[in-house]
């Protein structure tokens, strides 16, 4: 009786625990390119394939102008390319995460500055992981749609965020 008791206890947490995960593998993944292509989506994987660069993030900038109709996230690094990188925007949590390859945090990054003069973004959270990567966390302050692409000389990953 215990038996089959702990093994019905151990089922239902399992599938319990399972509702709760994501399931990234339904997610649509898309690769990043080097120019603006104005595709914007709501939810869903990111990626770089640019080769193995070691990079530092020199400073995060923003702007926005209601007559374009989206804000602009840059993230600016030390060189001419972008750093390999795998994002992932949530549109339930309201958060973009995205992992920066062979990239560092430089000591006097430029501040994002104060989330009231952003439309979107509520803040931006940095995890420097070693020396091998650095994950980034951007709250939103609402659902929104991202459109990402990368520039080169100098290297810049750019966000453009729209409501």
């Amino acid at each position: 009786m215990n038996l089959k008791k702990s093994i019905l206890i151990f089922v239902s947490l399992v599938f319990a625990f399972s509702t709760f995960s994501q399931n990234l593998m339904t997610e649509r993944i898309r690769k990043v390119g080097g120019k603006k292509r104005s595709i914007y989506f709501n939810k869903g994987i990111f990626y770089s394939t640019s080769g193995k660069v070691e990079t530092i993030l020199k400073a995060v900038r923003h702007s926005y102008v209601a007559k374009r109709g989206y804000e602009r996230l840059v993230f600016d690094f030390g060189t001419k390319k972008s750093p390999k990188i795998y994002g992932y925007l949530s549109g339930d949590m309201r958060k973009i995460y995205i992992d920066f390859f062979d990239s560092q945090l430089a000591n006097d990054v430029n501040s994002f500055g104060e989330s009231k003069d952003s439309k979107f973004i509520e803040g931006i959270n940095f995890y420097p992981v070693g020396d091998e990567s650095l994950s980034t966390e951007v709250i939103l302050k609402n659902n929104v749609k991202i459109d990402v692409f990368y520039l080169n000389d100098p290297g810049r990953l750019v966000i453009d965020i729209k409501g």
